[in-house]
């Protein structure tokens, strides 16, 4: 283009730049060669730039020659990870001589950028030959000493460039390709629907339906991915972010990124960049204290911010954590009561972390004075709100003096998203999954074991108090399903690390949904965050499990009494509670150990017992297990006859393993135990009552030291490691 058109300046200071950039670039990387050929291309274009030079035919073709030469070497820096063994010192030579201004007789090069095949007498002449970057297996030169005959298999061993393995597409191209793949999922899912309906299983209309379920599949998480960015196209500015904030707040702050490459929508990322860049204002400015303040408390006088992100569980996790002062909960609470937040009453109730999270209450700020930093009073109410639009939460953890953890938890996408459906009041609804744990269904009787605490239904799930929220009564469809004869459906949600479940009629099917935005009608309510067609062609609403729990205050006053409660109950448990394994031995014996001393429980065959010594040994897990049989050590009346199969509890430490067989399993146990101390038995720890048997408590580590002489002698080599 420039030789057609020799007096272009823009078009001459745009090949200018380039060249400059590839020459700055190599003298940081370290590739001399590249550099001094650009070096002299550089100031060849940089005369002719300024007007003391005119372009010719033999400037021309020498400035193509330093192009191909460049790709060349290029080719070879990633191909080879050098830059190849070529020497372009006569075109350098050359490209100095035009630029003085001198003529030249000819332009020293390789062949034309399209001849395949260069004929052999050229290859020969190869000391300066340049070729494009495509064609650098074609080129093998003298000095190489390579043979001949390996010279087609390198050219085979050609590949495309970086380049060449990219190309750039217009975001709303993107966008509009996913709307048409929501779209194709949504007649996949009716045609799925239909084709289920259909009776004849082997007909082909089958067949189709589910080729076209497998390539629809496959077309949407390409699409997903061209739309995936790494998250640390967010996190490039914020190094510039933190020292700016910094230097405005006389502080010395390191900051340290982990995960740059984790990948999330690109919707997703240009919704949390602002709430990201608040947060970490805010640790800068309110979390990373003064050098004098952090010597005073014994750290470094430079503050340390870390950003990482990872995957977990469907979802992209971010965490923010600095070393500084962390945040005083004593000082949240006086705050907070000065500007009404909450009252003295109810603050005296609180516990630490819920004060903690009042920094997420509208127009909260502990700051002393207004900056341009903070203190206006909008803050993290509007980081939560921003992140909890996107299906997203923020939790925080604190500790006084010692620093900060915001977790920010966010979808990788929005557009199509795995549900479960659920039927209430004669309409379906959607659950995103990631907010979805389990589903438990109460028949008769465990639907009376629903409790009222201050006046909401709980259900004692695993120890743990699970509130329950009534999907029928959120929707003002009824007033709550109190009959205690039908069985309930309990979808367990979490929201916030907090648990409750949402009681429905029925559950209908999972799969993935397209969201569509809802309406300016529906906008205001809290019960739905979306709304979705579903196969049959009707519509769906995506519940906001945030909302609906907010609504149902299961997250506030019932959740924190059911906290409580649970921590004072597990706090009482743990002082006195043992979880037991309790065998029997012999025919009237019974026996417990403590199930921490448990690594398996094992069963072997009586014929794949083998004897080394004195002892039975069964080989276990590639070593030999030596076998203690209680009922001997004990001296218990065994059973009349032997049998075939024979149980074991395995004790293993230090990476040994010992097999202690007992005569039968009973059960696991919790129980409030009073263990009885005093009895002279060798092996004992002592006696309690169990299950309302009395049941003596095994001295593993005794057993084996009396059965198995040296076993625990650091000089006596462990039988199973012979």
């Amino acid at each position: 283009d420039l030789e057609q058109n020799p007096q272009d300046k823009e078009l001459l200071s745009s090949i200018f730049r380039i060249i400059h950039t590839i020459k700055g670039t190599c003298g940081f990387l370290g590739f001399s060669k590249l550099e001094s050929l650009t070096h002299v291309g550089e100031n060849l274009l940089s005369r002719l730039r300024e007007g003391e030079l005119t372009l010719n035919p033999t400037i021309a073709s020498a400035l193509l020659k330093m192009v191909d030469a460049v790709r060349q070497i290029l080719g070879s820096i990633e191909s080879e990870k050098n830059q190849g063994n070529v020497d372009y010192g006569s075109l350098i030579e050359v490209l100095s001589k035009l630029t003085k201004g001198e003529t030249v007789d000819d332009v020293p090069g390789a062949s034309p950028a399209f001849e395949e095949n260069p004929p052999e007498k050229k290859e020969e002449k190869a000391e300066t030959s340049v070729v494009p970057a495509t064609e650098t297996a074609a080129a093998a030169p003298a000095e190489s000493a390579e043979p001949s005959e390996k010279k087609p298999e390198r050219r085979q061993e050609s590949r495309a460039g970086v380049s060449e393995s990219s190309i750039r597409v217009n975001v709303g191209l993107l966008d509009k390709l996913m709307n048409l793949v929501g779209e194709l999922v949504l007649a996949r899912n009716q045609i799925l629907q239909h084709s289920s309906k259909n009776d004849d299983k082997d007909s082909a209309f089958v067949a189709s339906s589910q080729h076209l379920n497998l390539i629809t599949t496959d077309l949407q998480e390409g699409v997903m991915k061209t739309r995936m960015q790494p998250i640390g196209n967010v996190w490039s500015k914020f190094p510039r972010v933190v020292r700016d904030l910094a230097v405005a707040c006389n502080k010395k702050v390191r900051i340290d990124m982990e995960g740059k490459e984790t990948e999330l929508d690109k919707t997703i990322i240009e919704a949390i960049k602002d709430p990201l860049t608040h947060i970490i204002r805010n640790s800068v400015d309110h979390g990373i204290e003064s050098p004098e303040d952090r010597i005073a408390n014994g750290k470094d006088e430079e503050g340390s911010l870390l950003l990482r992100a990872f995957h977990e569980g469907g979802q992209v996790i971010i965490e923010i954590v600095d070393d500084g002062g962390g945040i005083d909960p004593e000082k949240v609470k006086k705050k907070a009561i000065e500007k009404h937040v909450i009252t003295s009453e109810q603050a005296s109730r609180m516990g630490e972390r819920e004060i903690v999270n009042l920094i997420f209450a509208p127009g909260f700020s502990t700051a002393a004075a207004i900056t341009n930093v903070s203190g206006r009073g909008v803050g993290m109410d509007v980081v939560k709100t921003n992140i909890e639009k996107i299906g997203g939460s923020v939790d925080i953890h604190s500790k006084f003096k010692q620093g900060t953890t915001l977790k920010v938890k966010i979808p990788l996408t929005l557009a199509i998203i795995p549900a479960l459906v659920v039927t209430c009041g004669g309409e379906r609804y959607a659950i995103p999954q990631v907010n979805l744990l389990e589903l438990v269904r109460l028949d008769q009787q465990a639907n009376r074991d629903v409790e009222m605490i201050h006046g909401t239904p709980v259900y004692r799930l695993r120890g743990n108090l699970l509130p329950l929220v009534n999907l029928n009564e959120e929707l003002g469809f009824t007033q709550g399903n109190d009959n205690l004869d039908e069985a309930k459906i309990i979808v367990v949600l979490q929201v916030n690390d907090r648990h409750f479940g949402l009681v429905v009629e029925g559950i209908a099917d999972t799969e993935e949904i397209v969201v569509k935005p809802l309406s300016k009608q529906l906008k205001g309510t809290n019960a739905f965050a979306g709304a979705t067609i579903m196969g049959d062609g009707k519509v769906a609403l995506i519940l906001d499990v945030l909302g609906l729990a907010q609504s149902s205050r299961v997250l506030s006053e019932v959740a924190e009494r059911a906290l409580s409660e649970k921590t004072t109950v597990e706090a009482k448990k743990s002082a006195s509670t043992q979880n037991l394994l309790v065998f029997a031995v012999g025919q009237k014996g019974r026996m417990a150990i403590i199930l921490d001393m448990v690594g398996r429980l094992e069963e072997f065959k009586t014929s794949e017992v083998e004897r080394s010594g004195s002892l039975d040994v069964v080989q276990y897990r590639g070593e030999i297990m030596p076998l203690i049989y209680l009922s001997q050590v004990f001296s218990a009346d065994t059973y009349g006859e032997e049998k075939e199969i024979m149980q074991s509890v395995v004790y293993s430490e230090n990476g040994r393993s010992v097999g202690l067989v007992v005569d039968q399993i009973i059960d696991i146990v919790e129980e409030e135990v009073a263990i009885q101390k005093g009895s002279d038995r060798p092996g004992v720890l002592g006696t309690a009552v169990i299950k309302q048997r009395v049941t003596d408590l095994v001295d593993v580590r005794d057993v084996i030291q009396s059965t198995i002489m040296g076993y625990y002698d650091s000089e006596t080599p462990a039988l199973q490691e012979g």
